[in-house]
């Protein structure tokens, strides 16, 4: 009879011990998406606020200069492309030109019979032959490089009318935060997205919950899971002096926003 109270005390100090959490379901991740090019805002998508976008533009801010220039550098970029590929073409045949002038003035100066006027009009020719190649080696050189410069220029106005169409993939529109007409600067906040593939549950565990928590088993609505902390702060958290926050990740079972009661046993 003397064992039951004792049996019914430990329960009670067990039971004690399992501290009880309340947690809200929330999206895995959130983030602020903020602009990395300056313009207008040209389109604003309120009506996929709320909504899971599979693949669309949300914000679109003027990119109109900026394609043109774009329009015009792949013109360029043709025009050069084929002036470089004809330039090179010509460069065998003038250094072979070159290359037999230089001989035919070598010829030339051995010989007894030619006079200075025929040996000098023959180097001259050599030389002439020569700068010509040279002058068409540099102009590969300059294409090659206005050709690169240009391919680099392509790729940098892509990009930034990329940036200027604020594409989601996947994400949950939870808010626009700019309309239409409203002038975007690079750093300004356009939009709030949350990532709903899986969720978590945020708890604050106090330092004795943490000791031995490994042989812990976490109790969710009163119902044990197979569940583990996916990750634990080891510095207490900024708000919450004394106690340390744990992230449980689970998939999308809950109801986004809802309150959850977590218990370690």
């Amino acid at each position: 009879m003397k064992s039951r109270p004792l049996l019914f005390l430990l329960f009670f100090t067990m039971f004690l011990s399992a501290a009880e959490h309340y947690a809200r379901f929330e999206p895995y991740e959130r983030a602020t998406i903020k602009a990395a090019a300056a313009g207008e805002i040209l389109e604003a998508n309120l009506s996929a606020e709320g909504h899971r976008i599979g693949d669309g533009v949300i914000v679109r801010i003027d990119d109109r200069l900026d394609r043109l220039d774009l329009n015009r550098s792949k013109a360029s970029l043709k025009l050069i492309a084929r002036t470089l590929d004809l330039t090179r073409q010509m460069l065998p045949g003038l250094k072979e030109s070159a290359d037999r002038q230089a001989r035919y003035s070598e010829r030339m100066s051995k010989l007894s019979t030619a006079s200075q006027t025929q040996k000098d009009q023959a180097y001259s020719a050599a030389v002439s032959a020569r700068n010509q190649y040279l002058s068409t080696l540099e102009k590969e050189s300059t294409l090659q490089k206005q050709l690169l410069d240009l391919q680099q220029k392509i790729s940098l106005l892509e990009d930034r009318i990329a940036k200027k169409n604020v594409r989601l993939k996947g994400r949950y529109l939870y808010r626009l935060n700019v309309r239409r007409g409203e002038y975007a600067s690079p750093g300004m906040p356009l939009a709030v997205a949350d990532d709903l593939r899986r969720g978590k549950l945020v708890v604050y565990l106090s330092p004795e919950e943490i000791k031995g928590i490994e042989g812990k088993r976490i109790w969710i609505d009163g119902k044990a899971t197979d569940l583990h902390f996916e990750k634990i702060w080891k510095v207490s958290d900024e708000k919450y002096l004394s106690s340390y926050r744990a992230e449980i990740v689970l998939p999308p079972r809950f109801t986004f926003s809802s309150l959850h009661k977590v218990e370690l046993k």
